[in-house]
């Protein structure tokens, strides 16, 4: 079936054609790179999966209820809107929230395709180019999981919300190469990494949260490549450069912030558009959520360099300030060690049962004799 099929409302079947700004860049020096940037690239090439395979795709999604998380984490909850919804309405409203977060990092995750070659071609360092050849792949793989699991499960698709567009626009069209690192790595990938970390933590449906636990252990790999690479760059460049940096940061936050309010999914269902801003700044899921969206984010501008003192006065106006003493390296380190222990607990509970069942064929042949 194509994706159009399923969309909530008429997309374009033609592409969206991005002008691409800069050099492709070259390089002649093979042998002289940086270790701890090589030594990703082998953690790259080591970690490399197949979904068909490390996913169970046999298991059911109810696309009424595919997270299993409480409806208070819905922005309307408790108001008047919520309270005027039969069931079914509420079911068609769960089902139209999760298709919405699925879609925007499907969608997001073909930017991030897009933006690790374009990465490969304009970044001047053989090392940087390997790694993000493999960071191509593990993208290519996150769209290809987040589109199965929409088409087959969900059975529902947005369009991709246009700040996140605008944010992909602006990554893309700028010919400095370090641009495609800030927005993507930095901005669009921290804030799904952040994202995923929250409904892997609160969704109680095994499906989602196998997708987003082994999507996140790539991620983490991602977003220290970005970090190692600009803030090894950022050290060289003047005031007037780390200003224009710190100008595309305030503004990318803010279309961030604006993304995650989600008015495609409210005004599908009534809702005046005056009425959903107001909505979900009321609502204390939304708040906390939001808080913890921008946890990837503000610690990594802070270690890049980016620490002027309005950027830290945008996060504080943004209520995030606090994230910036978050421990990044910790964080990503438990990002991949739940990844781990959600193979070791799924493979140990089928051999188990693949046991069981030898032993009761066992059991059943010396009965029989």
């Amino acid at each position: 079936m194509s994706t159009h099929d399923l969309y909530t409302a008429p997309v374009d079947t033609s592409t969206w054609n991005v002008p691409l700004a800069g050099d492709a860049r070259f390089t002649w020096e093979y042998g002289d790179g940086r270790d701890r940037l090589l030594a990703l690239y082998q953690k790259g090439k080591d970690k490399q999966w197949d979904s068909v395979k490390r996913i169970d795709w046999d298991l059911e999604v109810d696309p009424h209820d595919v997270l299993g998380v409480p409806d208070q984490s819905l922005a309307i909850y408790g108001t008047r809107y919520w309270d005027a919804m039969s069931d079914r309405e509420r079911g068609e409203l769960r089902l139209h929230s999760s298709s919405w977060q699925f879609s925007q990092f499907m969608h997001g995750e073909q930017g991030a395709l897009i933006t690790a070659a374009r990465i490969v071609e304009s970044v001047p360092d053989l090392d940087a180019k390997l790694y993000s050849a493999t960071q191509a792949m593990d993208e290519a793989r996150h769209v290809e999981i987040f589109s199965r699991f929409l088409q087959d499960k969900v059975g529902l698709v947005y369009p991709i919300n246009t700040k996140l567009q605008d944010l992909l626009a602006e990554t893309l069209d700028d010919s400095r190469w370090d641009m495609p690192y800030l927005g993507m790595q930095v901005l669009i990938e921290g804030l799904a990494l952040a994202a995923f970390g929250v409904i892997r933590d609160i969704a109680a449906r095994p499906l989602p949260k196998q997708i987003l636990a082994y999507v996140m252990q790539d991620e983490a790999r991602h977003v220290a490549f970005g970090r190692m690479a600009l803030r090894d760059h950022y050290r060289e460049l003047t005031a007037p450069e780390l200003k224009e940096r710190e100008e595309f940061v305030i503004d990318g936050c803010h279309l961030m912030r604006d993304r995650i309010r989600g008015r495609e999914v409210w005004t599908n269902f009534g809702i005046p558009p005056a009425e959903v801003d107001a909505l979900v700044a009321d609502s204390p899921y939304t708040r906390m959520f939001q808080s913890l969206l921008f946890s990837r984010i503000v610690p990594c501008v802070r270690d890049i360099g980016l620490w002027s003192p309005r950027i830290r006065a945008t996060f504080e106006e943004m209520g995030v300030l606090e994230a910036s003493k978050a421990d990044l390296d910790a964080l990503m380190g438990a990002d991949e060690e739940i990844a781990e222990r959600l193979d070791s607990e799924r493979f140990a509970a089928e051999e188990a049962a693949r046991r069981a069942e030898v032993d009761a064929v066992i059991a059943a042949a010396e009965a029989g004799s």
